[in-house]
């Protein structure tokens, strides 16, 4: 059994990337795996301002919902992550976690396996490439870790707009391969 935390960050009700998320973390259920289901909305995320006392101290200055997030990271051995794709990139709040995470850098952590889920308006092959990108550069910060798999789902815009899409089934099996 592994330890699966699963990261919405999507502040929208009835998000698409919220769907998939739950999907994939009742999917990992599913095959007996102990699910952390984090949701964004409703969390105070400050801002980073790069005063970098986070790797000398093994914790950020400012006060807020990030520890706790990042304590569960830290103590995974899945991470997954589900964004929208605004503007062909991950979500504000999605870099802005990351960012706030860079107390984590010099700490031991257990995650080898990271998970990407994205939903965007647009369907192109390329919409997603930019927030893979940019997640991809947080994994290679971490050399135990790698990404695993990527599910993409587009032409969704409009809240619930991936109901009854083949993308959320895809999402549950994805969660159960794990």
């Amino acid at each position: 059994m592994k330890k699966v935390v699963v990261i919405s960050t999507s502040l929208r009700p009835g998000s698409n990337s919220q769907a998939m998320a739950v999907q994939f973390a009742e999917g990992a259920k599913a095959t007996g795996h102990e699910v952390e289901l984090i949701s964004l909305r409703g969390k105070e995320i400050k801002f980073c301002v790069g005063c970098l006392s986070c790797q000398e101290t093994g914790s950020c200055v400012f006060k807020d919902d990030v520890p706790a997030i990042m304590d569960s990271v830290l103590n995974a051995d899945v991470i997954c992550w589900a964004t929208p794709i605004y503007y062909y990139e991950m979500s504000g709040q999605m870099k802005t976690l990351i960012d706030r995470m860079n107390a984590m850098y010099p700490k031991d952590y257990r995650f080898r396996d990271i998970y990407l889920l994205t939903s965007a308006a647009e369907d192109e092959d390329f919409t997603p490439k930019r927030a893979e990108s940019g997640l991809q550069g947080w994994i290679d910060c971490y050399e135990k870790s790698s990404l695993k798999a990527h599910l993409f789902c587009g032409g969704v815009n409009d809240a619930r707009a991936i109901e009854g899409k083949p993308k959320l089934q895809e999402a549950y099996e994805l969660g159960k391969s794990i």
